[in-house]
């Protein structure tokens, strides 16, 4: 497509963002936000790690849970991707991986409680339906030829391992690499729901003013992720998954009589559970729609599309951070590039739900923190690839500095790949906008934790569904408008 489309998009997304802001709350409510700011910067510089005894327990089961979940979710993952050309798994797939790792722990709670079963299904689900897109993806990208080449008698299986396996293999472990990143991030953030995992002492210990804890918690969380391509080695990697599933703990026991009865009684609509057959359900229906599901979708549209823009908007002024067409390749501009090669790390490392939790505390509830969350967190995910992708990209001698480098030379080249990213990144910023509803912003989550309070499982199973719904019909149109855009992206594209 000629270039004047990706200019319509790009300003019809901009135009849509700036409208969705007359409708947005983003009000500061607490008495004195910088006071609060000023308060967690100092727990971030003297950070307090008396308490190294908890501070070890949830950092190994932050990395059991990680380990196990992804583990299972990239087993089943591969197996989904050998059938992915099947019209049912594909859809089995896009509904598991549409619903977010917290609304599957919150299912699983209920069932389960606070068993090690719960954490892992939690991340092992969604994930699975993740890896099996991008395996089967990365799969079929290979080069057919070698599999012309095996006799006519070699097995499938052979010719699977052998020909599409073996080319794919660097990607395959590189992006389960990436995933079990990922998957630290959901562990931690579990703890938000009852799990022993980072996040739950973090939110104790906000709870309670220790802000040195939460500065110690952050900044072991942070050493975690930076250092995972150091100790997470391929030699050592079985032993972690062997290791992993004894460090969960125990938790209390499965009552299995309440595991059956919330799946044939209590996700089954009250009206059918009562008798009243479909004469009672249009009319329950027709009330969670109205009163719950409309307010909810209207407020995760909204701020999904201002978080969305704000995304990219970072993500373009930050990229130049870690491109060496702007920090250089002398020693000066290599410690310019490690700086901010470490402000992304932060960024993308920070969980978006943690995030969002910790501006809550200092701004007070409204949609702010969860823009400024989702924006942060994505921004630096997208800007550290654009970054790496403008790497690339091969100027002439004379070409210009400063700004009209980035405004004439770079950007205009990174552009397309840069707006592919966000699409593709676009139907996961709509999955995390609407788990931030738990934290009290009135998108659908937070109609699912109400109903979930209230112990109205089957309302809270409707309102999954429609989030799972969605998820993927913005996946859907986000794809739609990568091909008429021509905007080619892969699986490889991720870190």
């Amino acid at each position: 497509m000629p270039l004047t489309a990706t200019r319509r998009v790009t300003l019809g997304l901009i135009l849509l963002a700036g409208v969705c802001l007359l409708f947005g709350d983003f009000e500061i409510s607490t008495h004195d936000p910088w006071q609060a700011l000023g308060r967690l910067f100092m727990g971030l510089i003297q950070p307090d790690f008396s308490r190294v005894d908890f501070l070890g327990e949830a950092l190994l089961r932050t990395l059991a849970f990680a380990f196990v979940g992804v583990g299972l979710g990239a087993a089943a993952g591969m197996l989904l991707a050998l059938l992915f050309g099947h019209v049912w798994v594909r859809t089995f797939c896009a509904f598991i991986r549409a619903i977010h790792e917290l609304f599957w722990a919150l299912i699983f709670l209920q069932s389960f409680g606070l068993h090690p079963i719960t954490g892992v299904l939690a991340i092992a689900i969604p994930y699975a339906g993740t890896f099996a897109k991008v395996y089967a993806e990365i799969l079929d990208e290979g080069d057919p030829q070698p599999e012309r080449t095996l006799p006519r008698r070699a097995g499938r299986l052979s010719a699977l391992v052998y020909t599409r396996i073996s080319q794919a293999w660097p990607h395959l472990v590189s992006y389960t690499a990436y995933r079990l990143e990922c998957g630290l991030r959901s562990s931690a953030v579990l703890g938000f729901v009852g799990m022993p995992t980072l996040g739950f002492h973090l939110a104790g210990a906000f709870a309670q003013g220790h802000y040195g804890t939460v500065g110690a918690l952050l900044l072991l969380f942070y050493a975690l992720i930076a250092s995972l391509r150091l100790w997470v080695r391929p030699r050592l990697l079985p032993l972690y998954l062997l290791a992993s599933p004894f460090l969960l703990g125990t938790g209390l026991p499965i009552l299995w009589s309440n595991v059956s009865r919330f799946f044939t009684e209590d996700i089954v609509p009250a009206p059918l559970r009562h008798g009243e057959g479909l004469g009672g359900l249009l009319p329950w229906l027709g009330d969670l729609l109205a009163d719950q599901a409309v307010p909810g979708i209207w407020n995760t549209l909204l701020l999904t599309q201002i978080a969305m823009v704000l995304t990219g908007a970072l993500a373009m002024t930050l990229f130049p951070l870690v491109s060496h067409h702007f920090t250089g390749r002398h020693f000066t501009g290599r410690v310019r590039g490690a700086l901010g090669h470490g402000v992304l790390v932060v960024m993308r490392s920070t969980p978006e739900y943690l995030l969002a939790f910790i501006l809550l505390q200092l701004w007070g509830p409204s949609m702010l923190p969860a823009v400024v969350a989702l924006a942060l967190h994505n921004g630096g995910i997208i800007g550290h690839l654009v970054g790496r992708r403008s790497n690339e990209i091969h100027l002439r001698q004379d070409a210009p500095g400063g700004m009209n480098r980035y405004a004439y030379e770079v950007a205009p080249r990174v552009y397309g790949p840069f707006l592919a990213l966000l699409f593709y990144r676009w139907e996961i910023i709509m999955r995390e906008t609407a788990i931030l509803g738990i934290l009290g912003i009135t998108t659908l989550g937070f109609y699912v934790d109400s109903a979930i309070q209230e112990l109205r499982f089957d309302r809270a199973l409707v309102l999954i569904v429609i989030t799972a719904l969605l998820n993927i019909g913005v996946d859907i149109l986000a794809r739609r408008l990568r091909a008429r855009l021509r905007l080619s992206h892969t699986a490889q594209s991720e870190p």
